[in-house]
């Protein structure tokens, strides 16, 4: 049997959301509210996790975790304690302990779960639950204690609001012990609402002289759930600052925090400095003694050591190590720059290499095209790539100088060390060390 599994409750209908979208599958800091919950009990050692998902809205939560959970399937929204006996079945004989999480808690701190997991089993309690005191929001459940302090029930927010003066609430962890648990949730009974309310729990184990008890938090943010799109927003803004501090704490200098937005899967380099009005989005990796911004968006993209952009916008793509682009220039999915490659303002980059030292000063675009180390891309060069249905590629040879407002009709091939003049229209290969001139172009000798 096993020490512990996780069970995550993601099968509420969220219908306070106002959206086509399962509750648990909008985003926080770049990442669905339910992948916080599931990933903070992997790194708080529970790696045995049960996703309780609603039949009709399972299949972006299925996408998201492939076969790295398990999934149970919750028939009717009959309440939490209704979609965990929906696992008996499964962890009934499977588990010594399960430690159960909602799925719309992105600000649970895996540590936090660790020092649950650790008193639940140092007390030897039936049921352990988190709680925080201080502000928190209204919705969410208040924990009624005894004149001895030991906890005596949970009061749902909606229950006729008969909780709102008790000052400690409840945060939607639970650790149990696994007889226990399976035994009374089978004796649960319907609340107010017709629902099945894991917390009632609490009450059964209070009357049975059974031990319950709390891990109190002092962060009353960590038991706030997402409920509403306002509430969305707010989470949003915890965890982004948490976010900003972490960074600025491992070496990076963000110079206006409320400006700069940060997902939670990007990762930053020692002496960075991010100037205002910065997104850095996805699974974005940025490297060491970089600069980036004022107003740049970067998202899933890697970019190397020392490199600069500047009110820019790069999108899936690779910066070696001392690039800099901007400002005023995007770089869309596929595009890939060498060390030392300068793009300067008002260009276009998309499915392209441009190999190391290659200079793009000024507005232009280069599409499907392979360009060599030291080349030299003139103001207002487009590669015409596409013909009306397919894409073609367009090849600049090492060395080469592209003139301004030059037309590289692909499929086409400049060579190494050739010119072409002021506005041609290149619809032929171009030999190495030649000058390609006129519209269209026509091949001559460079001069010495």
């Amino acid at each position: 049997m096993k020490d512990w599994v996780g069970v995550v409750l993601a099968a509420g209908e969220g219908m306070r959301m106002r959206s086509r979208t399962p509750k648990v599958l909008h985003q926080v800091c770049g990442k669905p509210m339910v992948t916080y919950s599931v990933e903070a009990l992997r790194r708080a050692g529970i790696h045995d996790i049960l996703v309780v998902v609603a039949p009709t809205r399972a299949e972006g939560i299925r996408e998201l975790f492939g076969d790295t959970v398990q999934y149970v399937e919750q028939d009717e929204p009959l309440g939490t304690g209704h979609a965990l006996l929906q696992c008996a079945e499964l962890l009934e004989e499977e588990a010594s302990h399960v430690l159960v999480m909602i799925g719309d808690a992105p600000l649970v701190h895996s540590s936090t779960i660790k020092s649950l997991t650790t008193l639940h089993l140092e007390q030897g309690s039936q049921m352990t639950l988190l709680t925080s005191t201080g502000s928190i929001q209204e919705d969410i459940g208040r924990v009624k204690r005894d004149s001895s302090g030991g906890i005596s029930a949970v009061i749902e927010a909606s229950d006729d609001g008969s909780g709102g003066t008790i000052s400690e609430g409840n945060a939607g962890v639970y650790c149990f012990k696994g007889p226990w648990l399976w035994r009374n949730l089978r004796a649960l009974k319907a609340g107010p609402t017709g629902e099945l309310y894991l917390t009632s729990l609490v009450a059964i184990a209070s009357s049975n002289k059974d031990k319950v008890d709390a891990l109190v938090i002092d962060d009353p943010y960590e038991a706030m759930g997402v409920n509403d799109r306002v509430q969305l927003a707010q989470a949003e803004s915890i965890l982004r600052q948490r976010i900003r501090d972490r960074w600025m704490w491992e070496g990076v200098t963000i110079v206006d925090p409320l400006s700069t937005f940060i997902d939670s899967g990007v990762t930053l380099g020692q002496d960075t400095v991010i100037y205002p009005n910065t997104s850095l989005q996805g699974s974005t990796r940025i490297g060491r003694d970089c600069v980036l911004g004022p107003g740049t968006l970067i998202r899933d993209s890697l970019i190397g050591d020392r490199c600069k952009v500047l009110l820019s916008v790069v999108e899936e793509s690779v910066m070696e190590r001392d690039v800099d682009v901007g400002p005023f220039s995007h770089l869309r999915h596929g595009s890939y720059a060498e060390p030392q490659v300068h793009i300067g303002n008002f260009a276009e980059i998309k499915e392209s290499r441009l190999a190391k030292g290659v200079k793009m000063g000024h507005f232009g675009y280069v599409g499907d095209a392979s360009v060599g180390a030291n080349a030299n891309l003139g103001a207002g060069l487009v590669t015409c790539n596409f013909d009306g249905t397919n894409k073609h590629h367009t090849e600049i040879g090492e060395g080469a100088l592209i003139g301004s407002d030059t037309m590289l009709v692909a499929p086409v091939k400049v060579g190494a060390g050739a010119v072409t003049g002021a506005g041609a229209v290149v619809t032929k290969d171009v030999p190495p060390y030649r000058l390609a001139v006129g519209v269209p172009a026509t091949i001559k000798e460079r001069s010495p």
